[in-house]
């Protein structure tokens, strides 16, 4: 099946103003890096700053292989989702590249990254770990949603 013809089920493609308001009310998604044998998926809590970059944390050194695939990356993808049912949901694919941020810009970043959502054990994970911040930046994006039930389909 193609957009096109999920298009006549009623599936919409958002604009920028309506990625822009999704991802400021969101704040999990997934990060896929590359590797050799395909992307690497990992679910992380990131903060928006409404214009061109999410903002995220990993905690555990660069030791973890989250870090180290990050640091070699060029490029990556972010897919950030929100299903309510089958009938209604909407999900926005990011592309772009990401870099580390000196920690001398962490505090001019801390109202963003103070958006990210995080677990109490995460918290605690940040003040006593090593932690890196890292910035996506967005590149590319494309936002789809689906509100409502297809033709066919009567609501009762």
């Amino acid at each position: 099946m193609t957009i096109d013809t999920l298009e006549a089920a009623g599936l919409t493609r958002m604009d920028d103003s309506n990625i822009a308001a999704f991802l400021s009310n969101q704040r999990v998604g997934v990060l896929g890096l590359p590797t050799e044998n395909g992307p690497y998926m990992i679910p992380l809590s990131f903060g928006y700053d409404g214009d061109r970059s999410l903002y995220f944390t990993f905690i555990g050194g660069s030791a973890s292989r989250k870090q180290q695939l990050t640091e070699a990356a060029e490029n990556a993808a972010v897919l950030v989702y929100k299903v309510e049912s089958m009938f209604h949901w909407e999900s926005v694919l990011l592309q772009g590249g990401i870099e580390a941020v000196p920690e001398s810009e962490w505090d001019d970043l801390a109202d963003v990254l103070d958006t990210a959502w995080r677990p109490e054990l995460f918290e605690d994970a940040i003040e006593d770990g090593d932690i890196a911040v890292y910035r996506f930046r967005i590149d590319e994006k494309e936002g789809l949603r689906h509100a409502g039930l297809p033709p066919g389909f009567e609501q009762e």
